[in-house]
């Protein structure tokens, strides 16, 4: 048996819902990811690179080729992530990365980018079946998920209201496809960005309370 088939293998069922082992262990590794975010350690990146990668075989066993093409998009990004948190360590004064809401300019890109974005992987995933069987739920998340990934490489707080938007659609589809493991990480991603969401929040008045103090 090769290490993919058995990534792909059944590791056991609950309530009816087989868990494969590329669903369970990837998107345990991106809870830890989230976590690692969440305390705005650099760890996150490579934690997100590694969980994408096991979460491709998990996808391409559902068939879900939306999915295989959001995970390798969030390999991308999470190298792209690494190198930004990386450079920008220094912005904070207890050395992690410092966080801020975004500017309207910002949000209206951020906002734009995704509509846009959505509409054009939705009509392509509508135009070519093989690429998803339910394609306008799949670009939203796929789109959803480069946008989160995009606010956080920036250190912006809008990252979790991103991540927010995408739990809703993704923890559905996640049980509609068979991915049972990834619907219940889903729901307690909602519980881990709630957090990380107050603790940015309260950790960018303090920035901002530093840079008004340094400018005065």
């Amino acid at each position: 048996m090769s290490a993919l088939d058995w990534l792909n293998g059944e590791a056991f069922a609950l309530f009816g819902q087989h868990v494969i082992w590329s669903d369970m262990i990837g998107n345990t590794i991106g809870l830890a990811a989230l976590a690692l975010g969440w305390r705005r350690s650099i760890w996150t990146w490579p934690a997100q690179f590694l969980s994408g990668l096991i979460l491709v075989a998990a996808y391409a066993s559902a068939h879900l080729s939306g999915g295989v093409g959001k995970q390798l998009l969030v390999i991308g990004v999470a190298l792209w992530g690494w190198r930004q948190w990386t450079r920008g360590r220094q912005q904070a004064q207890d050395g992690s990365i410092a966080v801020r809401f975004a500017t309207w300019r910002e949000r209206a890109l951020l906002l734009a980018g995704t509509a846009v974005g959505t509409l054009a992987v939705g009509t392509l995933f509508t135009a070519v079946p093989e690429l998803s069987w339910n394609p306008w739920p799949d670009a939203y998340i796929f789109v959803g998920t480069l946008a989160a990934m995009v606010a956080q490489a920036r250190g912006l707080v809008e990252f979790w209201f991103a991540w927010l938007l995408v739990d809703v659609v993704g923890v559905p589809l996640a049980f509609d496809s068979g991915l049972a493991f990834s619907g219940l990480v889903y729901i307690v991603y909602f519980a881990l960005v709630l957090w990380g969401l107050r603790d940015w929040w309260l950790r960018s008045r303090i920035t901002g309370t530093v840079t008004e103090g340094a400018a005065a």
